[in-house]
């Protein structure tokens, strides 16, 4: 269970979506992939929280969603800098796109407000794949009488 902001978490599922529409050509295929996995559980994050430090080796369940596009693709080079607030990968194709250059930028800070993590990786092939990781919480919603 990832106890979270639902309007939050629509919007980063919106943002991406309309990243992937602007950036995919017509007819070729996006993919969604959300599941759980056990990932391990990072030192920083857990002293962040003023928890105490993970035992070595630990992980914690984490949702994980994935949207993959087979369009042009992102270089390696620029594949941290599409989380930066106005940045525009190829801009050459800023008036044929659209967009703001905030989508991902909020994409990123909402994820990490969950104490998340976004990443973009390539998708073999071609296109680029965004992975969002999301920690599944420990703690159990209060019964509401």
């Amino acid at each position: 269970v990832v106890i979270a902001d639902r309007d939050r978490l629509s919007q980063v599922i919106t943002n991406l979506l309309g990243n992937v529409t602007r950036h995919t050509p017509a007819g070729s295929p996006v993919e969604i992939a959300i599941g759980v996995v056990d990932a391990p559980v990072l030192t920083a994050k857990s002293e962040d929280r003023n928890l105490p430090a993970p035992a070595p080796g630990a992980a914690q369940r984490t949702a994980v969603v994935e949207v993959r596009d087979h369009g042009p693709g992102v270089p390696l080079s620029e594949a941290t800098k599409v989380f930066q607030r106005f940045y525009r990968a190829d801009t050459s194709r800023n008036r044929e796109t659209g967009g703001s250059g905030l989508g991902l930028a909020i994409v990123s800070a909402i994820v990490a407000r969950h104490g998340g993590t976004v990443q973009m990786l390539q998708t073999p092939g071609g296109g680029a794949t965004v992975r969002i990781e999301i920690p599944a919480s420990t703690d159990q919603r209060p019964d509401q009488h």
